[in-house]
């Protein structure tokens, strides 16, 4: 029979809540503010409102966006950026007018329910300011407390994922000695205060440092063979659970599994300098297609399965002013005029509720009833075992063909992947994104369905 050995574990991942743009609180976007020809804020709150982002963070704490935003019900992150730092942490009367102006101002009408005191602060090597970032964390929580905001508002920073020494694989993931002294002490304050370790992992550069067919396919959450994890035995299918779990790795090396984490910074350029591995069109728009189904799926990582990380997509905008390549100016989801750069399938009025109790949902529009999703001819039995294993493996039921199963026969690669393939186009969503396969396959109106087995798909 065709490989689906770890098909059991996904089977009891499956979730059976009913889907909802409405419940999925774990969607944000970084709306960054460096460029000269973004929206006002007024038609960027009416924009996100249309969409299923539920989350907003920005840099700063621009009060214009911050009141625009009032009465959505959209979250709100805000920044106090690191040249804010010394402030909050040698004066207590400096933080409690930071929260007084940047927070008690909007709040509850804007519903900022996120403080990132500092941006990378670690990775800036300035010593000065990394020793005082755990005192402006804690003289802002104490303003916050004094408010009545303490555990309402949460408190943390970002970090770059230069943070780990290493993070390959997973299950070796260590953060850099040199770190190790301040991060115990940010995490604790952490920990006691609720609030979650914030990082930027980035498939993105990991392909850049690794450009090969094989790799690419792994970041874009496409079919591909997998990464077995030596230490645990766990194979991973994409890099964003591989980089999410070295991080869940580092933080339980050092004592502090139950702090959660919230992902601040993930994206994929739509464009670059010629001599740029990696931007276009359509890698962007699989990146985060695929990563906001995965998303939604709520089957999490291996280490953390079961539920959704909370992730902010970079980002709403292109940010014109930005400094270097093309591709640091090219991340945005959205043009300067409201209109998509490529459609990832964040509409409201593209997606519907399901019954089922599965997966990933990039749901716009159905195509037409008529559709099932097949395997192109010639495509050879590896890529279809990878099609195969990466369609079962993403938390839809493949029991029709497991033995005794109405599709099991007949038991080859080709057959069973084929119907893998088509569930899993109808399960997730179905866009020709979740009919790509890495290319290897096609929409097509003839019903494959055959004797007993079924393909969804038409009138069935």
């Amino acid at each position: 029979m065709a490989s689906l050995s770890h098909l059991p574990i996904f089977l009891c991942l499956l979730f059976t809540a009913f889907y909802s743009a409405d419940s999925q609180s774990f969607i944000g976007v970084n709306y960054g503010q460096v460029a000269d020809n973004l929206p006002p804020p007024a038609a960027t709150a009416k924009l996100l409102q249309s969409t299923a982002i539920k989350r907003v963070r920005l840099y700063g704490a621009d009060p214009a966006i911050i009141k625009a935003l009032a009465g959505t019900g959209i979250a709100i992150a805000i920044g106090a950026s690191n040249g804010d730092i010394p402030a909050l942490a040698s004066d207590p009367n400096a933080a409690a007018q930071w929260v007084n102006s940047n927070v008690l101002a909007f709040y509850p009408a804007s519903n900022i329910d996120l403080i990132n005191v500092g941006n990378e602060v670690l990775f800036s090597n300035d010593q000065g300011l990394i020793s005082q970032l755990l005192p402006a964390m804690r003289n802002v929580q104490s303003a916050l407390s004094a408010a009545s905001l303490g555990g309402k508002v949460r408190v943390s920073t970002v970090h770059a994922m230069t943070l780990l020494a290493q993070s390959d694989p997973p299950s070796s993931g260590r953060f850099n000695p040199g770190l190790q002294d301040v991060l115990k002490g940010l995490l604790a304050f952490q920990r006691d205060n609720g609030s979650p370790f914030a990082v930027n992992p980035y498939p993105f550069f990991a392909y850049q440092s690794d450009p090969r067919p094989e790799t690419l396919a792994f970041c874009l959450f496409q079919p591909n063979a997998g990464r077995v994890d030596a230490g645990t035995g766990i194979k991973y299918m994409n890099m964003f659970d591989a980089q999410v779990d070295g991080v869940r790795s580092a933080l339980n090396a050092i004592g502090f599994k139950d702090i959660e984490i919230l992902i601040a910074e993930t994206g994929w350029p739509y464009r670059g300098d010629s001599n740029e591995v990696g931007p276009s069109v359509e890698n962007a728009r699989a990146y985060n297609g695929n990563l906001i189904a995965h998303l939604r799926s709520q089957v999490g990582t291996p280490l953390m399965p079961g539920k959704s990380v909370e992730t902010y997509i970079f980002a709403l905008y292109d940010e014109d002013l930005k400094p270097g390549g093309t591709s640091e100016r090219s991340f945005g989801l959205y043009k300067p005029d409201l209109t998509v750069t490529y459609d990832v399938g964040l509409t409201k009025s593209s997606q519907t509720p399901s019954t089922t109790p599965s997966t990933p949902r990039v749901t716009p529009s159905p195509k037409p009833s008529s559709a099932w999703c097949v395997p192109k001819a010639g495509v050879s039995d590896a890529q279809l075992q990878a099609n195969l294993d990466y369609a079962c493996g993403h938390g839809i039921d493949c029991s029709a063909i497991q033995p005794g199963g109405a599709c099991f026969d007949p038991n080859t690669v080709a057959s069973h992947a084929a119907y893998a393939m088509n569930l899993y186009y109808h399960t997730v969503g179905t866009i020709p994104l979740n009919c790509d396969f890495s290319q290897t396959a096609t929409l097509t109106s003839s019903n494959p369905s055959y004797n007993a087995c079924t393909y969804p798909g038409g009138n069935t």
